[in-house]
């Protein structure tokens, strides 16, 4: 069985393209004696007909002059006299809808194929039983064309809807589509226009052709301009088909290459993260010894501490803080982020203990306590960039925290066992 793209779309709606009043440039006029006229009526006439009799009724109701339909009914709508054109009204009425039904193309239904006028009987067959299908569709002009590269009809018609409101007979192509059966809303049309398509495929069946799915209508492009359109896109569909299958290709190896990247990505990501600034690292270094040197002689001697008191406090505050900030930046060489943390506990606690012995030796103990208070100032230092490695690391922050509590817990343990021996050696208890 043949196989035939059907097409089926609204026309430009052109009566004297349509009717042969203008010939354009696609039309063969020797053919022209062969198209087959089923219906040519005025639209003017078409429309007295159809409206004429309900104007008279609806005037008749209106007590108001300005109220009532002046002129006909077209005029009334459109506001111009009757035209062979598709006019619009302001509440988006048309004068009159157009659709182009065609069966195959011009490589296998065209003009000097074997299926021409196959093609041709079929489009006859279904224009002789439109009207009837289609009793709220009033057509008053429709012709097969047969002197253009392939048939094709054009049928012109005028929805006609009856109203309870308003004149009761108008032009209205949603209540002419409700009372034929396809109901409301944005998809009637397209209910109706699958129903036609569906005894065009029937038609076509019976005579020995199997039909494809509709074509998009060619919209308001002229036939030479659509045919080029077409054979573009057809063009383009091939390349496209071969493009797509490269690309699929390409795809895959670069979802591949993206996978690789991302992985190495990663572990770059993991190793800087513990990677120290040698640059940087230095420099902290150096900062560090000449505040622990400082120390040192401040911390020599009891007079020496009394005397510098507040000046070791601010070196040991100052000490953590680098210490902290190297941690923060992981410029610490060959040490976890967690191991800048113990070794800057180890600083704190060997400022401590040196504070603690020259306490002890002057006997003020309650000195003790408020360089305590100054340590939790440094403690507060060492919070915050906890807190920065906990945003940026959350789960490894998560893994590394278990440990450091469990090795805090045993530290503070032992502090707190130390601290018990020396208050026993003080007599404190």
């Amino acid at each position: 069985m043949k196989e035939k793209r059907i097409s089926f779309g609204q026309g430009k709606g052109s009566l004297t393209h349509n009717n042969r009043e203008f010939m354009a440039d696609n039309v063969d006029p020797l053919r022209t004696p062969q198209n087959i006229t089923f219906v040519r009526q005025p639209i003017g006439e078409a429309y007295d007909q159809l409206f004429a009799e309900s104007t008279t009724r609806y005037n008749a109701k209106q007590k108001r002059n300005d109220r009532k339909v002046h002129g006909s009914y077209y005029e009334h709508l459109f506001g111009i006299k009757p035209c062979n054109t598709v006019r619009t009204a302001a509440d988006k009425r048309k004068s009159f809808y157009e659709d182009v039904v065609q069966i195959g193309k011009r490589e296998d239904s065209g003009y000097g194929t074997e299926d021409f006028q196959l093609v041709a009987d079929c489009l006859k067959e279904y224009m002789e039983s439109f009207q009837d299908r289609n009793p709220n569709f009033y057509v008053f002009n429709a012709v097969l064309h047969m002197d253009e590269a392939t048939p094709h009809l054009h049928i012109d018609y005028i929805p006609v809807g009856h109203y309870k409101r308003g004149q009761d007979v108008q032009n209205g192509i949603a209540q002419a589509l409700k009372e034929m059966g396809y109901g409301e809303g944005k998809q009637a049309i397209a209910r109706w226009r699958a129903a036609e398509v569906e005894v065009l495929n029937a038609i076509c069946l019976e005579h020995g052709i199997k039909p494809l799915a509709p074509e998009k209508a060619r919209g308001t492009l002229e036939i030479p301009e659509y045919k080029e359109k077409r054979k573009q896109a057809d063009e383009l569909a091939e390349q496209n088909a071969q493009v797509e299958a490269e690309l699929s290709e390409k795809q895959a190896k670069s979802e591949k290459l993206d996978a690789q990247i991302e992985k190495k990505t990663a572990t770059v990501n993991a190793i800087m993260s513990y990677l120290p600034d040698l640059e940087k690292d230095n420099k902290v270094e150096e900062d560090c010894l000449a505040i622990r040197q400082e120390l040192d002689s401040l911390l020599d001697g009891k007079l020496s501490i009394m005397k510098h008191k507040d000046d070791i406090i601010a070196k040991v505050e100052k000490l953590g803080k680098i210490a902290a900030k190297a941690a923060d930046a992981s410029h610490k060489k060959s040490h976890t982020i967690f191991a800048l943390r113990e070794q800057l506990d180890k600083t704190a606690k060997e400022s401590s203990d040196n504070w603690h012995k020259s306490m002890e030796r002057s006997g003020r103990i309650n000195e003790l306590s408020r360089e305590n208070a100054e340590l939790r100032v440094q403690n507060d230092a060492q919070a915050e960039f906890i807190s920065i490695f906990k945003s940026r690391e959350p789960q490894r922050y998560a893994e590394v925290k278990q440990v450091y509590e469990n090795i805090q817990a045993q530290r503070e343990q032992e502090v707190q066992q130390s601290t018990t021996r020396k208050k026993k050696s003080w007599g404190l208890e």
